[in-house]
């Protein structure tokens, strides 16, 4: 059991953000109402990865009840809507240092949107505290401002084309013409206005009120194909999570629609597979043999009932937020949240930041407005609970595009295998494969990689191109720990009675 004075422990992309799930652990709440807590304050200081234009999933472990997985991810929009009048999609080049990306922004970017109805289920269904006490202190930061620190004003520099893409996102991101830089104060107003409202009124002004209305005015008006049917029709559905078992454990993950959680449960398959901790060459074989199975056969069948178990069953089985939290009375809650790299439309009045997910190329791989209106869009994110007989033991997920299954996957290897406690597990050098390239953080050893002909993608420094992943831990002695990414700027906290402490 854990120690009496501890509470337990939440994994969070900013500090502010963990600070405040803490602080809701601290005042009685479970682990879902921290990660609500957590939520409604990470849309304030981490603004360009999630918001209430976003959309995520959230997996909760509560005693006694099945494991359940609620999906409010991104759909697909234009329901009556003419796809003629549709405008183009606008390419931003994103640079990692070592690495570019393209993002596609605008109005045509933009999505059905989930964030504020997951919000309002997950308090109904699991929270033991009223989501106006908890949107409060949310709508409070968000009014009086948030220092930017490091990681959030390089997000902003190196998004600066998008940030300045109109005048509405420039107003907050780039104030007078200068971006925000580490130290400056980001004040958003009308976002603390419509938090409010969300814990007043609950979701209904964002689908089918005057929130709703404005937005789709909004977007209708660039060529975006967002309508007041995409919005009215979208429900938080819930879903049975992926199960794979790892080293005697039972691993819980995000099933299809989405795409990251039954590519994780197969890459685990394969290494338990083998009955011994894998080496970095063998990691690299498996990220390659998964990355294989994403063949466009895959990604048709998503959508369709049934196709994590074919696909498991089938020899298979032998810019973007993460929270994790665990408490003692044995609740676990993992849920990740993106905006995508977000779409530059601040629609104003609203205080809402739309996401850019149709113009996502990792979740568009075939090509964009593929994705019939009302479909999930197939996403890497993976929010994933690791069980020892029954109990969590890990909490794990992460941001970064198509880099969130490999940062997942090292981040149980490490300490499921290498018998890391989750702070180092989430701190250690990490790979990637991808288009025939092993990209690699400083200190993996490459030698035997290079031998067997393989091209290596260096990174002179630890980077966000390989996620950011948020981890929290139970051990066998009911010890709490935890791992904020420092590639994002992350926080871990274990929660006492008397406060909370990093661990």
């Amino acid at each position: 059991m854990p120690r009496t004075s501890e509470l337990g422990v939440i994994a969070a992309g900013h500090p502010v953000t963990a600070g405040h799930g803490a602080d809701v652990l601290r005042r009685g709440g479970n682990a879902v109402d921290a990660a609500i807590g957590a939520m409604l304050a990470s849309v304030v200081c981490e603004p360009l990865l999630t918001g209430l234009g976003a959309g995520g999933y959230m997996l909760v472990v509560a005693p006694g009840e099945a494991p359940t997985l609620l999906d409010f991810f991104v759909e697909a929009p234009g329901c009556g809507a003419d796809h003629g009048e549709r405008a183009e999609l606008v390419p931003i080049s994103v640079s990692f240092g070592d690495a570019i990306q393209v993002f596609n922004i605008g109005a045509a970017s933009v999505g059905a949107y989930g964030v504020p109805a997951g919000l309002s289920e997950a308090a109904r269904r699991f929270g033991r505290m009223p989501l106006s006490t908890l949107v409060a202190p949310a709508a409070a930061l968000a009014r009086d401002g948030v220092e930017l620190n490091a990681a959030q004003a390089y997000l902003i520099e190196i998004l600066a084309d998008i940030v300045t893409a109109t005048p509405e996102c420039a107003a907050l991101f780039a104030p007078g013409g200068r971006l925000l830089r580490t130290g400056d104060l980001c004040r958003q107003p009308e976002l603390g206005d419509a938090l409010e409202r969300l814990g007043a009124d609950g979701p209904a002004p964002f689908y089918t009120g005057e929130i709703a209305e404005a937005i789709v005015a909004w977007t209708s008006g660039r060529g975006g194909m967002l309508t007041r049917e995409d919005l009215a029709a979208y429900t938080v559905i819930h879903r049975d999570p992926v199960r794979v078992s790892y080293r005697g454990r039972e691993v819980l993950t995000n099933p299809p629609p989405s795409a990251g959680g039954i590519l994780i449960a197969h890459a685990l398959s394969l290494l338990d597979g083998d009955g011994r901790p894998p080496t970095v060459e063998r990691i690299v074989e498996v990220m390659e043999q998964v990355q294989a199975e994403r063949t466009p056969d895959f990604l048709a069948g998503l959508d369709e009932p049934g196709f994590g178990e074919r696909f498991l069953a089938a020899g298979r089985l032998g810019s973007t937020t993460h929270i994790s939290v665990i408490d003692r009375d044995g609740w676990a809650c993992a849920v990740t949240c993106s905006n995508g790299a977000c779409s530059g439309e601040v629609v104003p009045g609203t205080g809402v930041h739309l996401n850019n997910m149709l113009g996502e190329q990792d979740l568009n791989p075939l090509g964009f407005h593929r994705h019939p209106p009302g479909r999930r869009l197939p996403s890497m994110m993976a929010p994933t609970v690791v069980l020892r007989e029954g109990t969590p033991e890990l909490v794990v997920g992460s941001a970064g595009s198509n880099r969130i299954r490999s940062a997942i996957l090292q981040t149980v290897v490490r300490v499921i295998d290498d018998g890391l406690r989750a702070g180092p597990a989430v701190e250690a050098p990490r790979v990637h494969f991808e288009d025939g390239v092993v990209y690699a953080e400083p200190g993996v050893d490459t030698a035997t990689l290079e031998q067997a002909g393989r091209a290596i993608g260096r990174f002179r420094d630890r980077n966000l191109f390989f996620g950011g992943a948020q981890a929290v831990e139970r051990d066998a002695s009911g010890v709490f720990s935890g791992g904020g990414d420092p590639r994002r700027g992350g926080a871990a906290l274990v929660v006492t009675g008397a406060g909370a402490a990093p661990r």
